[in-house]
């Protein structure tokens, strides 16, 4: 089976779908091992990870697409990918969508902000009009052909011109074909109430620890009308505050025994990397 028909089955059979941030293949790995059925790969955190960067319009459209091969080729869990704008006009975002289908992906964020972007719970965004990024949109949705491909539509409207155009443009994202509709940033439970009142499903809820929308547990957003949440950023907060008191214990003691605890055993992670394959591999083939 596709793995977008798979998404579309894990909605129909699940109605919520919880989906972690991942940033690289050991990321990818753990996230499928603990069971979940699709997984996301984020914009914020590979332009941490790959460039030390902010999530500020610096990531191109190769690097991003290298990071979803590499992800693709390591689990079976159904990835979607943040595409940011589509890196440029409709005929960029045919050569994404493309690539994206190339390289293993089952389903992208088509975003309408202004070129350079930036992180959907930063300030100073700005959006492109809604007649261009329709025709981006289409030209999207043509480029799969007769592959299934989920194509979720996200708007950032909500901040650069308030709620009632982000919600115009989400009944517009429905309307041309989007898979699912993400109108980010919304302030408010209320606002949310109200998007999920207007706009037809399935919706999209981005839980950014600290961020400008209500942190909430499932049952409240499905409540809410949300079935797609995702949980981009926690793995990465995880990690660099992890990667911080390492590095700060080893330089101020010298050695890691006071931390054995926090760390994983060697022969747990050689587990998850599958080095037992590649002894079995080792094995087989050695003259």
């Amino acid at each position: 089976m596709e793995k977008a028909k798979l998404i579309r089955r894990y909605l129909s059979e699940k109605e919520q779908l919880v989906m972690p941030g991942v940033y690289d293949a050991l990321s990818a790995k753990i996230a499928s091992r603990a069971g979940f059925e699709v997984i996301f790969i984020t914009g914020y955190s590979l332009s941490a990870t790959v460039l030390g960067e902010p999530d500020f319009g610096l990531l191109t459209q190769t690097e991003v697409v290298a990071a979803t091969q590499r992800i693709c080729s390591v689990v079976e869990t159904p990835v979607i990918v943040d595409a940011d704008t589509g890196y440029g006009n409709a005929i960029n975002v045919i050569r994404t969508v493309e690539d994206l289908l190339r390289a293993g992906a089952a389903g992208m964020f088509l975003e309408d902000q202004v070129w350079p972007k930036r992180c959907g719970h930063m300030k100073g965004k700005q959006v492109i009009r809604l007649d261009e990024q329709l025709k981006k949109l289409r030209a999207a949705i043509e480029a799969k052909k007769d592959t299934d491909f989920f194509i979720v539509a996200r708007t950032d409207a909500r901040q650069a011109l308030g709620l009632s155009e982000a919600i115009t443009r989400g009944l517009a994202f429905k309307e041309a074909g989007a898979d699912a509709v993400f109108i980010e940033a919304p302030e408010s439970k209320e606002e949310m109430r109200e998007i999920s009142r207007q706009v037809p499903g399935p919706l999209v809820a981005n839980m950014l620890e600290r961020g400008v929308t209500p942190l909430m547990g499932p049952q409240e957003l499905k409540e809410l009308g949300f079935e797609l949440i995702v949980w981009p950023l926690a793995p990465l907060y995880a990690v660099a505050k992890s990667l911080t008191q390492v590095y700060t214990t080893l330089r101020n003691e010298g050695s890691t025994t006071k931390i054995l605890d926090n760390l994983m055993p060697f022969d747990e992670f050689n587990e998850i990397v599958g080095l037992d394959k590649k002894y079995a591999l080792d094995s087989k083939y050695r003259t």
